[in-house]
């Protein structure tokens, strides 16, 4: 492999191909690797502390979370019972069908613990 620092002639491999040139090159690869290492663990460390930061804060990640409507429950059971077609209920709601089957499965837990 040749390494070309532009702005160091003194280690550009390429011209050299004995064991010197093979020994800097290997050596400057070596060193390269250790830096680019220790940086991309300074930022994991920094980014940690960003993060614990604005948590103690109080901030929250993630999408907002869509909440239901007051008469979710009242519609879940008209669908239930077939009298309601998810495509209509989905629309009253104004919740996609993923949020909407997740926010299901609170309410039946909800109820199942009462």
């Amino acid at each position: 492999m040749d390494i070309a620092v532009l702005d160091m002639e003194l280690l550009d491999t390429r011209r050299d191909k004995d064991l010197m040139g093979t020994f800097i090159a290997d050596l400057v690869l070596q060193i390269l690797s250790f830096v680019s290492e220790n940086e991309r663990l300074n930022i994991k460390t920094r980014q940690a502390a960003g993060i614990s930061a604005a948590r103690a804060r109080g901030v929250r990640f993630g999408r907002p979370i869509k909440k239901p409507p007051e008469n979710f429950g009242a519609l879940v059971k008209q669908w239930e019972r077939g009298n309601l077609p998810i495509w209509e209920l989905l629309e009253q709601t104004g919740l996609k069908e993923a949020t909407f089957y997740r926010r299901l499965r609170e309410l039946r837990i909800k109820r199942s613990k009462k």
